[in-house]
């Protein structure tokens, strides 16, 4: 299959698939039934980029199979893509091949939309951009209703901001983000919104207080507020814990505290091998937490993090990597056991399976 192209009534059959290889996988746990979440079979991802092919006075989108990066493929849409992309893919293309200004040296296309309707569009260009190419650009963003970025090397030109704003439905609720140019969010819009509300309904009953590692810009912490009377959440990037801090006053959540520190040094802050300043506002001893949420990177969980969960009665794991995180189980199922296995399939027509687990103390 082409990396631009979709094939709707292949959807169930490579789920199964890989729903089977997975079970293979895990075979030596003690799994319940396991959830499954399926991805709409087209139109799922929110995010999209391009290359820009140059073949004369025209450009047209391209992307490349791994490997073959002299023969791109032309693309004219991208079924993989939002719909909101793909009505914006066409335009686009239109207006940069009549405005050479506007074409001239650009390599590269990003696109970031949301369910609520708001798209981003940002240019790469190998070129500076000048006060020329602001002005072209700028009747651009207004013509095609979208906010719009410019690059170059060391240079980035913002019309009129470098984010969108997301709404994501979780069972009654709506909450709002703010989603960054260049900050990680859930692609598929859709299994996020299932993601949430199956970590809220799954932790409805555990109460106490709940400690997040890898908060991000807050996508689970906030809807995962409701069901604790304090959070206390971390994470490392700079962009992403100030995503959070905008997402937790947008949504006017009190009853949550970020704190930028990487997982690891947050395990020492709890085992008090050391004092952090960072931890200097924070009275720990407050908290009474009775649950930990982790969303690790592929890497899945260190072995100090590892150790760290499973003082915790309730486990809330989100894994991107099922390998890493059956590793990381081997470890959390001799103190704790497999309550809840759900699959969300992020990406269709891929080996990625994205997993959560709830484990509880034994």
């Amino acid at each position: 299959m082409a990396i631009h192209q979709v094939f709707p009534e292949q959807y169930e059959p490579q789920l199964e698939q890989k729903l089977a290889q997975l079970k293979r996988d895990f075979a030596r746990f003690t799994l319940p039934e396991i959830e499954v979440f399926r991805s709409p079979p087209e139109h799922y991802r929110l995010r999209a980029e391009f290359k820009i092919w140059h073949e004369g006075d025209r450009a047209d989108y391209a992307m490349y199979q791994p490997g073959e990066y002299k023969k791109p493929f032309l693309i004219e849409d991208f079924p993989v893509a939002s719909r909101l992309i793909n009505d914006l893919m066409g335009p686009l293309l239109s207006e940069l091949n009549a405005d050479p200004v506007l074409r001239h040296k650009l390599f590269q296309v990003e696109f970031l939309t949301t369910l609520s309707g708001e798209a981003l569009i940002t240019l790469l260009y190998h070129k500076r951009l000048d006060e020329q190419w602001e002005e072209k650009a700028r009747p651009l963003k207004e013509r095609l209703n979208v906010d719009l970025i410019g690059r170059s090397r060391k240079q980035k030109v913002v019309m009129d901001r470098d984010y969108v704003i997301e709404k994501l439905q979780v069972g009654e609720q709506t909450f709002q983000y703010q989603q960054v140019e260049t900050g990680f969010t859930q692609p598929n819009g859709r299994v996020c919104e299932k993601m949430l509300t199956w970590a809220v309904e799954h932790s409805r009953e555990f109460g106490g207080d709940l400690l997040e590692l890898y908060c991000g810009n807050g996508n689970f912490t906030l809807p995962l507020a409701q069901n604790f009377r304090q959070v206390l959440a971390t994470e490392l990037a700079k962009s992403s814990l100030a995503s959070a801090e905008y997402n937790q006053r947008l949504n006017g959540v009190e009853n949550l505290t970020l704190v930028r520190m990487s997982s690891e040094d947050f395990a020492q802050a709890l085992d008090k091998v050391r004092p952090f300043r960072r931890l200097r506002h924070v009275d720990l001893d407050s908290f009474e937490f009775s649950t930990i949420f982790v969303d690790p990177p592929r890497a899945g969980l260190d072995p100090h993090t590892t150790r760290i969960t499973q003082r915790f009665d309730n486990i809330l794991y989100v894994s991107c990597n099922p390998d890493t995180l059956r590793h990381n189980l081997d470890s959390i199922t001799q103190t704790h056991r497999i309550k809840h296995f759900a699959v969300f399939d992020q990406f269709p027509y891929t080996h990625h399976l994205e997993c959560g687990v709830v484990l509880q103390r034994k």
